[in-house]
C-alpha cells in the first residue's frame, strides 16, 4: 500500500511540475507578444512622423532581451 501511495505522490508532483512549466511558457509567450505589439506600435508611430526613434530602439531591445532569456520560441504561437 505504501508503494502505491508513493507512486501516486510522485505522479502528482510530476504533474504539478509540468503544469508550472506550461504556465511559465504561456506567460513568456504572452509577455513576448506584448513586447512585439509595443515594438510595432513604436515603429508605426515613428514611420508616421510622430514617434520617437528612441522608443522604437528601446522596444526592440526589450524584445531582444526577452528572446535572450526565453528563446525565440516564446514569440510563436
Amino acid at each position: 500500500m505504501a508503494g502505491f501511495l508513493d507512486r501516486a505522490k510522485e505522479q502528482a508532483q510530476r504533474g504539478l511540475t509540468q503544469g508550472k512549466q506550461k504556465l511559465d511558457e504561456v506567460q513568456a509567450q504572452r509577455a513576448g507578444h506584448d513586447l512585439l505589439r509595443r515594438l510595432g506600435a513604436a515603429y508605426y508611430a515613428e514611420q508616421r512622423g510622430n514617434g520617437d526613434p528612441r522608443a522604437t530602439l528601446q522596444a526592440l531591445q526589450a524584445v531582444e532581451n526577452h528572446i535572450a532569456t526565453h528563446g525565440d520560441g516564446c514569440l510563436r504561437g
